[in-house]
């Protein structure tokens, strides 16, 4: 269980490194345990006329194979989180379901192998149904807790898997989801795509609220569909911990003009069953304690300022208070959907409706009597 002291020691003496880039009106106030992960919290001076709202992102790993064990770190979490005065907690991507790091499902262009099949069988019985009983349970989490959540899910519609964004409310609703649009590379092999359907924007007492799903973020035409829908919040879980990512994530800040929470998982080998039942290609000695996500979990500000982390120590909740004054301050100069838009020489459209593979006729027959 992850435990926090009250110490509030000068930032000289703090372990957390300061950066040249923050400002100086910016004090870090950091909690660090022995035996637990390093939590940073960030103060800024707000301005009383605007609204404050503290976030934490969550950088941890999954109980691989065991959701319901899985669901139980998550509130451990949660509760740690909820100590530290957190309105909104962002979970990584997959963290429920589990990230498939390392293995190829005995995938290779024209053969499938029985033991990739198998691999593939218990990873579906690990995804949860949406709605179900794990989403009923995440959802009395957020209201126990009285935290707005941003959970990565990997769900299961019937046999096709997705990789999934559910987002929960303070008073434990579920407000909705967001199916990953495009996985990348071999994950494309193991999970469904999602449609137009589920690129929802919250309007919330804390901000609107919306997330994007590690690479889809560099994809262009659907930030700007977020970024039109009005989001202040954009929540970023993600798989990458590479440097590079940090970049994106600070673009996407400046070019929304909006806050960007990254989440990561940091896993180590031993997270994973061990092999022979769970093989990282070409690792099959690979140490225990051998870092396989090093995390890099990040809060960013609408002018692009690094607010809390990013994180590549160990598992870790990462925390910054957001002054939602700082979005307007951004938009003043750089509104992409507004004043910097040009939409009579570049313009976009959605297609919002869903996309299911088959239709039918008496439904649609009954959709227009029930409108007549």
């Amino acid at each position: 269980m992850l435990t926090r002291t009250s110490d509030r020691r000068p930032v000289s003496e703090l372990v957390h490194e300061q950066r040249p880039q923050e400002s100086q009106e910016m004090a870090l106030v950091p909690t660090v345990t022995n035996d637990g992960p390093v939590i940073v919290e960030v103060e800024m001076g707000a301005d009383s006329s605007t609204t404050t709202v503290r976030a934490t992102v969550v950088q941890a790993a999954t109980v691989f194979y065991d959701t319901p064990a899985t669901l139980d770190k998550a509130e451990r979490l949660l509760v740690e989180a909820a100590t530290l005065g957190a309105q909104l907690v962002v979970f990584p991507e997959a963290f429920v379901g589990g990230y498939p790091r390392g293995t190829n499902f005995g995938v290779i262009i024209g053969n499938r192998t029985a033991k990739g099949r198998e691999e593939f069988r218990k990873y579906h019985a690990s995804a949860i149904n949406v709605p179900g009983p794990e989403v009923d349970r995440l959802a009395a989490m957020a209201g126990k807790y009285k935290v707005f959540l941003v959970m990565g899910v990997i769900e299961r519609d019937g046999y096709t898997l997705y990789c999934t964004v559910l987002s929960f409310d303070s008073q434990g609703h579920y407000l909705g989801k967001h199916r990953k649009l495009m996985p990348t590379a071999l994950e494309r092999v193991i999970w469904g795509f999602g449609d137009g359907s589920t690129i929802p924007v919250y309007e919330t007492p804390i901000g609107k609220i919306g997330a994007a799903i590690c690479w889809e973020n560099r994809m262009p035409l659907l930030r700007m569909a977020m970024y039109a829908k009005g989001i202040e919040i954009y929540c970023a879980p993600t798989a990458d911990s590479r440097q590079v990512w940090q970049a994106s994530m600070t673009h996407i800040a400046l070019e929304g003009g909006c806050f960007v929470l990254s989440a990561n998982q940091f896993c180590r080998r031993k997270d994973y069953p061990l092999s022979p039942e769970y093989s990282f290609l070409g690792e099959e000695d690979m140490d225990p304690n051998h870092v396989v996500c090093a995390g890099g979990s990040v809060i960013i500000s609408p002018l692009g300022t690094v607010l809390a982390g990013p994180n590549y120590d160990g598992e870790a909740l990462i925390s910054a208070d957001l002054d939602l004054g700082e979005i307007v301050r951004a938009k003043f100069d750089f509104d992409v959907v507004g004043h910097y838009s040009r939409p009579e020489v570049l313009s976009l459209y959605v297609w919002d409706h869903p996309a299911p593979s088959v239709s039918f006729a008496s439904e649609s027959e009954k959709s227009e009597i029930s409108h007549k």
